[in-house]
């Protein structure tokens, strides 16, 4: 194949460019990192300019915590629950032992293993993910509580570290450390927290699609492009230097939630072996492991970011997850999986009225975080 000298020397030129400006912008705006703009503006050109993150990978592989992150003990356990090999979806649902009317709300709807095989003709397992009760003079009688309620169900996993925003990383590691041992034939693996709801018919539909056609390397959700570490110290995201030194993280999924496919599940379960956990925020930690072993995240335009997602059949046509439902949950599940959404929104008229419809809801001057308005042209 042919290159052309002069144009291979004007990306050349056009690189040292782009280097010689983030280097100014690392030297020079160092003093001005709390503003939001200029550490976006370093974010985004470090990652267009660097994007291979070797570098970075190469600096988080010292596991000096490894011995104390192997050394949990499961307090539940449920070995068994992948016993049958034809499972589409392994479901683990991020929950604070505290969260028990969650929960429930949860098995009543979207989490319903019986619902998806009888009404989807689907096998999904369900396994909510615990760590220990933080409130140190109640931690016996909560989990006494949880122990009757693994007793009822069944679906309940935990671990004896503390259970608190600051030890989600151990949650992630909990999970692939899970499917790697007990369910790495699940052909899906999805993570997601208690105040999501997801609409599995049309997610159900959707992994079966991709599973008819064996796709590998799938890591879909919401995905977060060039974003810049916080370095407010107010901020609960807030992330010292020491502990990630560089002004973008690879690019990850919203940890809301998000689904791979069982040999991506694999690969960040070993990648997650080599790298210092410490990093805290679990989905950046997850965006780490993954961009080690060259796994590109897929953005979804129906996976919500923090808003909910406007309440209307046209929406819950092509729904996948919204966030921030608890008081809501049995509602939006009954109206979301009504039979009628799928007819109302069938046909070149109905096809018509939903996109107006959605251009509407979704299109709006002030941005709202749940869907873009690319969604309502989709």
């Amino acid at each position: 194949m042919y290159v052309n000298p002069r144009r291979l020397r004007k990306c050349q030129f056009v690189q040292l460019l782009a280097t010689c400006f983030v280097l100014c912008l690392m030297i020079f705006w160092g003093p001005l990192d709390d503003s939001t703009i200029v550490s976006h503006m370093k974010s985004y050109s470090y990652r267009y300019l660097i994007n291979s993150y070797s570098f970075v990978n190469e600096s988080l592989s010292l596991r000096d915590n490894l011995d104390r992150v192997a050394g949990y003990q499961y307090l539940i356990n449920h070995r068994e629950k992948c016993q049958r090999q034809d499972v589409l979806l392994l479901l683990f649902v991020k929950s604070s032992p505290e969260n028990r009317h969650r929960r429930d709300a949860i098995r009543q709807t979207w989490g319903n293993e019986q619902y998806v095989h009888h009404y989807l003709k689907a096998n999904i397992k369900t396994l909510f993910v615990l760590g220990q009760p933080r409130d140190l003079t109640q931690r016996d009688q909560i989990q006494k509580r949880l122990q009757m309620e693994d007793k009822m169900y069944g679906d309940l996993i935990q671990q004896d570290f503390l259970d608190t925003f600051y030890n989600l990383t151990h949650k992630l590691l909990m999970q692939f450390s899970w499917v790697n041992n007990f369910c790495s034939h699940a052909k899906f693996v999805m993570s997601a927290d208690d105040d999501i709801f997801i609409h599995m018919p049309n997610l159900v539909e959707y992994l079966q699609n991709l599973s008819q056609i064996g796709v590998q390397n799938l890591w879909v959700g919401r995905v977060h492009c060039g974003s810049a570490p916080v370095r407010d110290k107010k901020s609960k995201y807030y992330v010292p230097y020491e502990m990630y030194p560089w002004p973008a993280y690879p690019d990850y999924t919203a940890g809301a939630a998000y689904v791979i496919s069982s040999d991506v599940a694999a690969k960040v379960h070993a990648a997650s072996q080599t790298l210092n956990s410490s990093l805290y925020i679990d989905d950046v930690f997850m965006g780490l492991c993954a961009n080690k072993m060259g796994i590109v995240p897929q953005n979804h335009l129906f996976f919500s970011g923090e808003g909910k997602a406007p309440y209307h059949p046209c929406i819950y046509n092509k729904m996948m997850t919204s966030h921030g439902h608890v008081k809501d949950l049995h509602d939006l599940w009954k109206q979301a999986t009504d039979p009628k959404v799928k007819k109302n929104s069938s046909g070149l008229w109905g096809r018509i009225y939903c996109k107006i419809v959605n251009i509407m809801l979704l299109c709006r001057l002030h941005y709202q975080n749940t869907y873009p308005c690319l969604a309502a042209l989709s």
